[in-house]
């Protein structure tokens, strides 16, 4: 690979939005495997985006804080149960946002799974915002945004 390239390859990974982004990718796979296995069940579609959402939040967890915010999460004690707490909050509010859309999509006869793509996207922005800027603002930061 030309010096060039590996020098962009580099540059891109040490982006904060880019490695966002793909532990986001990896925490969607989790949440978007979960949603479908359960609309397989008796629950109604909403219902199914909640629990799906809440086992991708969880992997979201474990992908950005080793690899993704690692400088500025807390490495332990109060100051880490405290970050997890507001991190575990905060993300009440992409959860509503993705409950909301996708229980309107299937009042509306509309295809949840469609619709679950346009909740995808509005809460990895909404997310995004909350994590970069009141969650993980701890320590230093190895890779600035």
């Amino acid at each position: 690979m030309p010096a060039r390239m590996q020098a962009l390859l580099r540059r891109a990974l040490n982006d904060t939005f880019v490695r966002y982004t793909v532990a986001s990718v990896g925490a969607l796979a989790v949440d978007w495997g979960s949603f479908l296995l359960l609309l397989k069940t008796p629950l109604f579609a909403g219902a199914a985006a909640a629990i799906s959402y809440c086992l991708g939040i969880v992997a979201h967890w474990l992908l950005l804080t080793r690899s993704v915010f690692a400088a500025r999460s807390h490495p332990r004690g109060l100051a880490r149960t405290r970050q997890k707490a507001v991190f575990f909050v905060s993300t009440g509010a992409g959860l509503a946002l993705t409950t909301a859309i996708i229980s309107l999509a299937d009042v509306a006869g509309a295809d949840v799974r469609l619709s679950k793509g346009v909740a995808v996207i509005a809460s990895f922005v909404l997310n995004y915002f909350i994590r970069k800027n009141f969650v993980f603002t701890a320590g230093q930061v190895r890779h600035p945004a």
